[in-house]
């Protein structure tokens, strides 16, 4: 199987041969701009010197700042990291704000480490990356095990609030931005639904990933009436025909530590819940979840990404051949990086939006964004994901022009 920069490279390149896009600003979109690795040497609780290795993948600023998250997770694949750092440049460009991509981190199992030594470790890459991350040079965001506790660390450190958002609300971060990304997804649902669903909305939503996003995703849809009949998390998932009582789950999910076990419905394991029988799937989890290996026995009547990269570009051919269409990942979960932006934007400003203020500027942004990808689809007569990439395309290769 293809790595995942390789299928990011293969996106960008089906979708500018859909749209006969030429011109050298494609090979540039093939590699990244710069790529950073640092050694940050750490002083233990109990005295000793540890050294970490850091990273920051730079992948393209032709529309601003580098923008992407901080991972901290033991085993880095790099190329991972390339992809998603790449995907945030086509993200940026398809909800139109300025700003780049990339992504970073450090090599570590947080959860090893004492209060003390991650705050040592955070302020050791932060000093390292000096030159490398900055405000109007590149925006770090939480991502993989980091929080806002890190990115107020980042903050202090680097001493300016803007050089990196998802921080604290007492620390410059933004009302709003915990529940942006499924906030985004929704108002994105809610723009292409009578579009994906001509004869009425959903009856049945599957959602795969039970970590922020989705479980508020989850939470949003079963508010507005949805049948959420499954959902899973990362030690499997649960089922229930009739539909989940998400605020139940909730409160199960928070005191026994998973989904599973829940009354009234059955124990399912994550490959079975992606096969189930629904009109709405939403993978919210991991990369790599639809491949040429599962796709084949995918029943969803549509499948909506939040996650990041959940399909391979082998199952996006079957997936067409099928006539099941997919919402993806660049548009669905950009609401996450909208908000970003605005506290980006507040920090260097001095500003302060209530939450309604954000939530309106978000709600306008994937409006228009979902319209235009639409409309790429229409005009090229392609998939929603080749239309989203076009419209992503057309936009940095006007900004590089």
């Amino acid at each position: 199987m293809a790595n995942a920069f390789e299928n990011a490279l293969r996106q960008i390149d089906r979708a500018a041969e859909s749209a006969k896009m030429t011109g050298e600003f494609l090979e540039r979109l093939h590699y990244t701009m710069r790529e950073v690795r640092v050694n940050i040497p750490v002083t233990m609780d109990d005295g000793t010197l540890r050294m970490f290795e850091g990273y920051r993948i730079q992948h393209n600023n032709w529309r601003g700042p580098f923008k992407g998250g901080i991972r901290y997770h033991q085993n880095v694949d790099i190329n991972e990291v390339k992809a998603l750092a790449t995907w945030m440049t086509m993200k940026t460009a398809v909800v139109g704000i300025p700003m780049g991509g990339g992504k970073g981190g450090v090599t570590v199992n947080p959860k090893e480490l004492s209060e003390g030594e991650l705050e040592r470790l955070t302020r050791g890459w932060t000093k390292a990356l000096k030159g490398v991350i900055g405000p109007e040079i590149d925006v770090p965001a939480p991502d993989v095990n980091t929080t806002p506790q890190e990115m107020d660390w980042v903050a202090s450190e680097f001493g300016h609030p803007a050089v990196v958002t998802g921080k604290t609300i007492a620390n410059g971060g933004s009302l709003g931005r915990g529940t942006a990304t499924a906030d985004g997804a929704f108002q994105v649902f809610e723009t292409l639904k009578d579009r994906l669903f001509p004869g009425g909305g959903p009856q049945t939503v599957v959602v795969q990933g039970f970590g922020n996003a989705g479980r508020i995703f989850a939470v949003i849809m079963h508010k507005k009436g949805y049948k959420v009949v499954a959902v899973s998390d990362s030690r499997g998932g649960i089922f229930n025909a009739d539909g989940l009582d998400i605020a139940a789950l909730e409160s199960h999910k928070d005191t026994a530590g998973g989904v599973q076990d829940f009354p009234g419905a059955s124990n399912i394991t994550n490959e079975a819940l992606l096969e189930l029988e629904c009109d709405m799937l939403v993978p919210a989890a991991l990369e790599n979840q639809f491949t040429a290996a599962n796709v084949g026995n995918i029943k969803a009547k549509v499948v909506f990404e939040i996650a990041n990269g959940p399909t391979t570009p082998e199952a996006d051919d079957v997936f067409v051949q099928k006539n099941i269409p997919v919402v993806p990942d660049i548009l669905v979960n950009a609401g996450g990086v909208t908000v970003s932006y605005f506290e980006w934007e507040q920090n260097m400003t001095s500003a302060t939006w209530t939450e309604a203020e954000v939530g309106e500027k978000l709600e306008k942004i994937m409006i228009e964004s979902a319209n235009e990808v639409w409309a790429r689809k229409e005009k090229y007569s392609v998939d929603l994901r080749r239309a989203a990439f076009i419209l992503a395309l057309e936009r940095l290769d006007a900004a590089k022009k």
